[in-house]
């Protein structure tokens, strides 16, 4: 087993995958994850448009193929029509962790009364854990500041390698029997 964690970074946008504005969702990822983590990491990210099966595609790909231990999903979480991306993640999942998605939207409702609207989920794939967040940066990383603390740990479970974060960040939290001393 590596000891690099391979994160994979999916933006679900009709409009920024055909070109029409620039993606936001992905800097916004790549610049929690720099400054969070202390362990080795790599990302393979994915533009892609709102599309079931195309999002169903690159979730399986990410995590059956590239070996993606954490799977980020950014858009596509609302009651819109084309919104679709809860749906596509419960469709490719092995297990449901309904606990994440209960977490995401009790942070964002601290800001954003519209935070109720959101279907965002976790669930893990074989060796993969896959979250949706919310589409915009801000609340990209009001999210992960809220959630993250217990992503190291589930990654430990589902037979990931040990993460490692900067504490000025976000503090891992694992119970005292999971915990490695230096």
């Amino acid at each position: 087993m590596t000891d690099t964690l391979k994160i994979g970074l999916i933006s679900i946008s009709d409009r920024a995958s055909s070109g029409v504005y620039q993606d936001a969702g992905l800097p916004a990822l790549q610049d929690w994850f720099t400054h969070a983590l202390a362990s080795p990491w790599q990302s393979t990210t994915r533009l892609i448009p709102d599309e079931q099966a195309v999002i169903e595609a690159a979730l399986i790909e990410l995590a059956d193929r590239e070996g993606c231990h954490l799977i980020l999903t950014t858009g596509g979480t609302g009651p819109a029509p084309r919104d679709v991306t809860p749906e596509a993640t419960l469709a490719v999942a092995h297990k449901v962790l309904p606990g994440f998605g209960e977490q995401m939207r009790a942070v964002s409702l601290r800001y954003v009364p519209t935070a109720i609207l959101s279907r965002q989920v976790g669930a893990v794939r074989g060796q993969t854990l896959i979250l949706n967040l919310p589409g915009q940066p801000k609340a990209i990383k009001e999210t992960l500041d809220g959630i993250f603390a217990a992503v190291p740990y589930c990654i430990d479970l589902i037979g990931g390698p040990y993460i490692e974060t900067n504490p000025e960040v976000i503090s891992a939290f694992r119970p005292k029997s999971a915990q490695r001393t230096s």
